[in-house]
């Protein structure tokens, strides 16, 4: 057995499941959040890129496309940090010993993804005002994607490493410093990959849900997003499904047996599967569509991506568990002293703060609905204004 760092001797102050269903269903919230970014990018790119090479209707509704979805960006970019600090609170304290090991072997990256995140949310707000007035953007769009790429290859080569006990005493005597990341592990680049396809598929399955609900825009607009949001999920969720079945492919045997035969994680990955199905029939029923998606394959769509990634996540929680186990990690052998009365009132404000959140964003998307009604009352308030000045 490989050797971990001595756990805290403070004992867990809740369950271990408590933990695992919380750190389950933020990290579920995060990835979507960030797969709408990922692929959002992604979109911006392609959509600015070919707008700009000719000026026809269709080009107008591509800067209008592109417009839209870059203007939504900097508010998920808030949703993928707020998101992604509280799995990560809860993944140190289930997995102290081996992830603070892992973060202080790659240290000059872990603390350069700080400035990373901070000039790539500098570049979306660069590329929001700029497609808005139908100017070049891809270029920077295109920055800003491979930052948060980067960022992704950062976060997963450390929960990689943190199943690698074995390689920690050989790094750290190559560079004290953490300069260097792991290059040998064959699960990382599988699992990096898997995330990135993700995005594209999420935008695509976004795009639909945008059709469906963004009443603000024209009938046109609304049915480039259903059949151009079909279209791109179609094709990334079936690339999806290829780069599942690698990243299985590539796990040590030890896992793949684990993952097999306990039901748990067999249950997991047919509602991953069956869901993913799911997606994939809406993405090609919209791919066909030469109208806007009504709200029954708009709202399908979104819930369809939360259930699917919350799917995954457990899965993957499944991995890191088994992996872990097989060389000395079990994270259910941890004293515990809970007090229900402290965990019930976390949970309430919890429960109260994801209703916040939800909140939040049904007023963010209705005021970018009203957006364009309100400056459409704001000229002609001008206008009025401007005439009867003449006429007086």
């Amino acid at each position: 057995m490989f050797p971990f760092p001595v756990a805290d001797p403070i004992p867990l102050p809740a369950p271990v499941w408590l933990f695992k269903v919380l750190n389950i269903v933020t990290l579920g919230l995060h990835f979507v959040a960030l797969q709408m970014l990922l692929g959002g990018l992604l979109g911006v790119i392609g959509l600015n890129f070919l707008a700009r090479l000719q000026s026809n209707t269709l080009s107008d509704v591509r800067h209008q496309a592109a417009a839209a979805l870059a203007k939504r960006l900097p508010i998920v970019m808030t949703y993928v940090i707020n998101f992604g600090v509280p799995p990560l609170l809860f993944t140190q304290v289930l997995y102290g010993q081996a992830l603070y090991t892992s973060s202080v072997l790659i240290g000059f990256w872990w603390i350069a993804v700080i400035a990373l995140l901070t000039v790539c949310y500098w570049l979306l707000y660069k590329v929001a005002d700029r497609t808005a007035t139908h100017h070049s953007a891809w270029t920077l769009a295109l920055v800003a994607y491979g930052i948060a790429a980067l960022i992704g290859r950062i976060y997963s080569a450390n929960m990689t490493l943190m199943l690698r006990p074995e390689d920690w005493t050989q790094m750290y005597a190559n560079s004290a410093l953490g300069v260097y990341i792991p290059t040998n592990d064959p699960t990382t680049n599988p699992r990096w990959l898997f995330m990135l396809i993700s995005g594209f598929a999420v935008s695509g399955l976004w795009m639909i849900w945008i059709s469906a609900t963004t009443s603000s825009f024209s009938q046109d607009l609304r049915a480039f997003f259903n059949r151009l949001g079909g279209q791109i999920a179609v094709v990334a969720i079936a690339a999806q499904l290829g780069l599942a079945m690698w990243v299985f492919a590539v796990q040590p045997d030890v896992v793949k047996t684990g993952l097999t035969t306990d039901t748990l994680y067999q249950i997991y990955g047919y509602v991953w599967l069956a869901l993913t199905a799911a997606l994939l029939g809406i993405a090609a029923y919209s791919a066909f569509q030469k109208a806007q998606a009504n709200l029954v394959v708009g709202w399908g769509a979104a819930a369809g991506v939360l259930l699917t990634m919350l799917a995954m996540v457990a899965y993957r929680d499944g991995i890191r568990d088994i992996t872990l186990f097989s060389k000395g990690f079990d994270v259910w052998n941890r004293q515990i002293v809970t007090n229900w009365s402290v965990v019930g009132l976390f949970l309430a404000l919890f429960v109260a703060g994801l209703g916040v959140v939800g909140w939040l964003i049904s007023v963010a998307v209705r005021a970018k609905d009203n957006a364009p009604q309100v400056e459409d009352m704001t000229r002609e308030t001008v206008s009025k204004t401007a005439i009867e000045g003449v006429n007086q």
